[in-house]
Formats: C-alpha cells, sequence, structure tokens
C-alpha cells in the first residue's frame, strides 16, 4: 500500500531518474567527440545543474566507468543475440561485426576513450568475449582454408580489431556512414582473407535473414 509520502516521492524520482538518463546520454555524445569533455560541459549539454550531476556521479571516472559498464552490457547483449552455433567461420565473423555495428555509439564511445587511455583497462576487458570468439573463428577458417593464415590467428584478430575500430570511428555522417554495418563486415571478411564477392554475398545473405526473421 502506498503511503502519502510515498506518493509525494515519485515525482521525485522520475526527475531523478530523467536527470541522470539525460546526464548519461549527454556524456556518451560529449566524450566520444572530445575524450577530455569537462563535468561543466556534460551538464551544460544535458541542461542540468553542475550539482544534479554530482549528486548521480561523484567524479568524471565514476560517469566513465558507468557509461563503460552500459556499454560492455549492450556488446554482451548484441553478441548473444547473434550468436549461432555451428555458423561457419565467415558467418561467425561476420555475426560479430553486424552485433558491434548494432550498438554503434556506445561502441564509439568505446574508441574515443580508448585512445586517450581513459578506462582502457576496462574497455579491453569489454572486448574480451568478442576477441575469444574472433580468434577461435579465425584459427577454424585457417584450419578449414577460408581464412588467410599467412600469420597466427591471434596476431590477424588484432589486426582486424584495429580495423574494427576504425571503420567504427569514421561511421559517422559526416565522413562515412554504414548504418547497417554491411560495409564494416565485408571489409572485415576480405581482410580475413575471403573473396571480396563472396564476402558481399555472405554478408548480405546474414542481413537479409536477420531481416526475414
Amino acid at each position: 500500500m502506498q503511503t502519502p509520502d510515498t506518493l509525494a516521492r515519485i515525482p521525485q524520482l522520475r526527475d531523478a531518474h530523467s536527470h541522470r538518463s539525460r546526464v548519461l546520454t549527454a556524456a556518451r555524445q560529449k566524450l566520444r567527440d572530445d575524450p577530455d569533455a569537462s563535468l561543466d560541459s556534460i551538464a551544460q549539454a544535458a541542461g542540468v545543474a553542475r550539482r544534479t550531476l554530482y549528486h548521480h556521479f561523484s567524479s568524471r571516472q565514476a560517469l566513465i566507468a558507468e557509461l563503460t559498464q552500459e556499454a560492455a552490457q549492450a556488446l554482451q547483449q548484441a553478441f548473444a543475440a547473434t550468436r549461432a552455433p555451428g555458423a561457419d567461420p565467415p558467418a561467425a565473423m561476420a555475426r560479430t561485426v553486424l552485433a558491434a555495428w548494432a550498438v554503434g555509439d556506445q561502441y564509439r564511445m568505446l574508441i574515443s576513450l580508448g585512445r586517450r587511455g581513459v578506462g582502457q583497462e576496462a574497455i579491453r576487458t569489454t572486448l574480451a568475449p568478442a576477441r575469444e570468439e574472433a580468434v577461435a573463428a579465425l584459427r577454424r577458417g585457417q584450419d578449414e582454408g577460408v581464412f588467410a593464415d599467412h600469420v597466427p590467428a591471434h596476431v590477424l584478430a588484432q589486426a582486424l580489431e584495429a580495423l574494427m575500430l576504425a571503420l567504427a570511428e569514421e561511421n559517422t555522417e559526416s565522413t562515412w556512414a554504414d548504418p547497417r554495418g554491411e560495409a564494416a563486415a565485408t571489409a572485415f571478411l576480405v581482410a580475413a582473407g575471403v573473396a571480396p564477392r563472396v564476402a558481399a554475398r555472405r554478408v548480405r545473405d546474414l542481413l537479409r535473414d536477420a531481416e526475414v526473421s
């Protein structure tokens, strides 16, 4: 049963939730564009007082930790949703790229922070599951002859990760846009050693199947 005091607090709780959400949204955008963005600029972009921001996040580090955790959860959920046991190596690799692309804003924010060394260890931890899956898929693909084997799988995975980060960082309306990740996933497979036409067809098939399902 709700008491008068409880009912009176409901608007306050709603306001607090709204303020926190606005701060996180503004911080995600500001830190993606400028990893050195100050708390003052984030508060201004969110349309809240500085003391309101500090009520939710005691420091810039606490705010970045929250954003990193938020991005980590989004990536892990995306990977889990698109994982397909038994998929062949090219499909498994393409699914991983498309999954990351689906949470592009959070992903690009992590990239911007990581390049400045902000929360770098947490970011590496966040990307670890995808990295492990990539190495396993690459090794299996090399064994099956569908991926290039001129370098070991773990080295090729690092090179492909760098390519993925570069493509994701450039995926904006002002430079180059790849809203579904089709070009990125295709480039990823080509860099792994798949023939361009084959790579493009495989990615298109995956996107078409996703739309049907």
